[in-house]
């Protein structure tokens, strides 16, 4: 049986005027092993939970694939210590795995584990040159309804999320969880290359800060517009503008502060 995404343990909460005994939900992390051709390729520590999305972004955002199809076979193979998703490349795709293995077993929290050069760290995204306009009002309401979209961090108060907002739709297409915010945003991109969703007609929308592994990641998806609730680092901003990112973050019920490429962004003019 897979595993669930959060588990409930025993625990003593402790108080100024005592202690009492009860459960708590905590979420759940697990090794997942990627692995092309009967080879390993990473080692990431994620949420147990929508590893298909998490099989096909992943090997999106790494440049292995640009299509589902890509992929001729997928399996998700539980395991005694983890899960391994067992995937198999058209003849075509095998080319990109040569010269290049991350065998490292990345934290929950890395984006970059197995990278082997400085140049590799800071690579240059794709170049976005989206005339998207979104307007604030709306970034506000994605923002603000992200939140019902998490059933896992409602329940453990400890998972990042990654969603996606259409404006086709007037609403989110997608949204992943997971306790690295780097896998939520890859389970996010493979469920939208699986429902064939156009990055470019919508904006992204975080619950984490923004380092520099989302921003690459979300040109690479070709989604001109990533707002979040948290900061970003200095790293993220430089490559954030270089690749024609809009980047607004510190979001709040009240304000966000947009970092580059302010024109995607209408304000309302002051009466």
């Amino acid at each position: 049986m897979m595993r669930k995404p959060a588990v409930r343990v025993r625990r003593s909460l402790v108080r100024q005027d005592g202690a009492t005994c009860g459960e708590r939900a905590i979420p759940e992390e697990a090794p997942i092993a990627f692995t092309y051709d009967r080879q390993t390729y990473a080692v990431m520590m994620a949420s147990p939970a929508d590893l298909k999305d998490f099989a096909y972004g992943f090997s999106f955002t790494e440049g292995i694939i640009t299509r589902v199809s890509d992929i001729a076979e997928l399996e998700v193979v539980e395991l005694d210590k983890g899960v391994e998703l067992r995937m198999r490349l058209r003849e075509h795709r095998k080319a990109k795995l040569e010269g290049r293995a991350r065998r490292f077993a990345g934290p929950a929290g890395c984006g970059l584990c197995g990278i082997e050069s400085l140049e590799e760290a800071v690579a240059q995204p794709p170049i976005l040159t989206s005339k998207l306009k979104v307007d604030s009002d709306t970034v506000f309401r994605a923002m603000a309804g992200l939140r019902n979209h998490q059933p896992v961090n409602a329940e453990t108060r400890g998972v990042h999320a990654a969603g996606f907002w259409s404006l086709q739709k007037n609403g989110f297409v997608a949204v992943r969880e997971d306790v690295g915010r780097h896998n939520a945003l890859d389970k996010l991109a493979g469920a939208l290359l699986q429902v064939h969703a156009n990055p470019a007609d919508g904006f992204l929308a975080l619950t984490s800060r923004v380092s520099i592994e989302l921003v690459q990641k979300a040109a690479m998806l070709g989604c001109p517009l990533l707002a979040a609730i948290s900061v970003p680092t200095a790293l993220a901003l430089k490559i954030a503008d270089v690749a024609g990112l809009t980047l607004a973050a510190i979001a709040r019920d009240d304000s966000f502060e947009v970092f580059t490429r302010p024109e995607r962004i209408a304000v309302p003019a002051h009466v």
